[in-house]
């Protein structure tokens, strides 16, 4: 799969193209599980004072679950980030739980992936919800986020 990625270089520009069709990956289902520890709870994370999953191990787990069901149709380089989310509770479970995460691929247009996310205790719902996602390349990503990051920490300069 190619992604479309338009960025200027010495005064060109230059575009990667998506090859992948949405016929290949949309319905397509991944699945991620988890045992919830001590460690994976709201209390142990400082969110408030239950001992249950905690709300960024659920997210976690429905990314993960997204990133299994399109992981075949990656290039080498090629990554998939979140840009947007949604998550409805219908339950709680507390430590030594294995909760389960299916992700199904909802659409694909323009490099963005939407999924329909599920989290289960066995039958019983524990989540669910939407997560999009989109294709980028993990070179110029991750470049990106560092001359971002450098920027950002720069120190101010004070004008008097």
């Amino acid at each position: 799969m190619k992604f479309v990625e338009s960025f200027h270089e010495n005064n060109k520009l230059i575009t990667n193209l998506v090859i992948m069709k949405a016929e290949q990956v949309v319905g397509v289902v991944g699945m991620s599980t988890m045992t919830v520890r001590p460690g994976d709870t709201s209390v142990a994370q400082g969110v408030n004072d239950l001992p249950v999953v905690s709300t960024n191990n659920v997210l976690s787990l429905m990314e993960s679950a997204c990133s299994a069901s399109i992981i075949e149709f990656l290039d080498f380089g090629e990554t998939t980030i979140t840009e947007k989310f949604t998550l409805e509770f219908s339950g709680a479970v507390g430590v030594g739980s294995e909760i389960h995460a299916t992700a199904r691929c909802l659409s694909f247009e323009n490099n963005i992936l939407i999924f329909e996310v599920q989290v289960n205790q066995h039958a019983r719902l524990i989540a669910s919800g939407q997560v999009t996602r989109k294709f980028v390349e993990r070179v110029s990503f991750m470049a990106r986020a560092a001359a971002e990051t450098m920027v950002a920490e720069r120190p101010q300069s004070s004008v008097s």
